[in-house]
This record gives C-alpha cells, structure tokens and sequence, in this order.
C-alpha cells in the first residue's frame, strides 16, 4: 500500500511541510495524516512511484484550476488519482461557473497555495476555494499526496479529503491514456 515510505504522524514532523500544510494539520483530520520524507528529484508521480513502489492507483495529484468568466479569474484544486485526469472543460469548468478553465499557471499556483510546485497538496489551501475531490480518491482506503514541499508526501485515507475545508466529491475524472514507454 504504501511501497517503501517510511512514514510518520505528519503533526510530529512539521519540518517536513509547507507552513499552510502545517497549520491546517490542526483540524479533527490530522491525526490521520501521515508524512514520509522523499527525495525532492523524484517528486514527479512516475519517478516517485518507480523509485518508492507506490502503485500509481494509490497516488493522487492535486492541480490548481483557473476558471475566468469576464474579467474575473477563480481559483480551485482538484485532486485525481495518477490513473485518471480531470475533466477540466467539462464539470470543473461548469462546478467554477466559468466560461474558460484551465491548468493555473506554474507562477500562479505556487504564488496562491504557498506550497511547491510538484508538491501542491488539498490541505491548506486558500480560504474559499473549491477543492473537488475525485470520488475514486474519496474511495480510496490509503492515498500519496503533496506534502506542500517537494520533499515529503502524505499519505492519508482518501475518504478524509472529502471532509477538507471547502471540499466537495464529484466525479470528474476520465481515464488517463496509456503512457508511453
């Protein structure tokens, strides 16, 4: 389940978090939460899945969505399994009543969450976004998130993301392609 990472209460290992990660351990969801140091090369899914043996059906990414409609650009995270992608121009776009939504920009992402980029993690996100959790996440007994930092993952029950401040469980992800070799 969780390959060869060596784990730990995430409270107890703050040093190993982005400070909004951090903070937000203090609600009713972070005794379950649990941090494992890695290295920082290998933050990328493949090369952290190859590298830890963490099965890409247990890894899970977070990307930060941009919706604009007029003038007026909202933020969200959207969490997916590393088998499947979000449905971008279809219900996250309808979900941030946009006319256009795309992937955030690296800069912007980064800027908004606090966080790392390739370590963009559900917990502590901004006050007031809409974080949309994939229901194959929410299913999943044991998933591998961001830890907000490059150099540490989560790992925490998937059905805890769906409890996360502003989060809601929807079905939004379509199956990845096949990746090639």
């Amino acid at each position: 389940m969780l390959g060869r990472l060596q784990t730990f209460p995430a409270r107890e290992r703050t040093d190993l978090l982005a400070p909004p990660v951090a903070a937000s351990l203090g609600g009713p969801w972070g005794a379950d939460v649990l941090v494992a140091e890695i290295d920082p090369a290998l933050a990328d899914t493949a090369a952290f899945c190859e590298r830890y043996d963490v099965a890409l059906d247990v890894s899970a990414n977070c990307v930060v969505v941009a919706g604009r409609r007029g003038g007026e650009t909202r933020l969200a995270a959207c969490v997916v399994l590393a088998t499947t992608r979000a449905d971008v121009n279809g219900v996250v776009r309808r979900r941030l009543d946009a006319r256009k939504a795309s992937f955030a920009p690296m800069e912007m992402a980064v800027e908004q969450t606090g966080m790392e980029h390739g370590g963009i993690t559900p917990f502590g996100l901004p006050e007031g976004w809409p974080l949309l959790v994939d229901a194959a996440v929410a299913a999943t007994p044991w998933v591998i998130v961001g830890s907000g930092l490059r150099r540490s993952k989560l790992a925490v029950p998937g059905a805890v993301l769906g409890t996360l401040p502003g989060a809601e469980v929807v079905g939004f992800a379509t199956q990845a392609p096949p990746s090639r070799s």
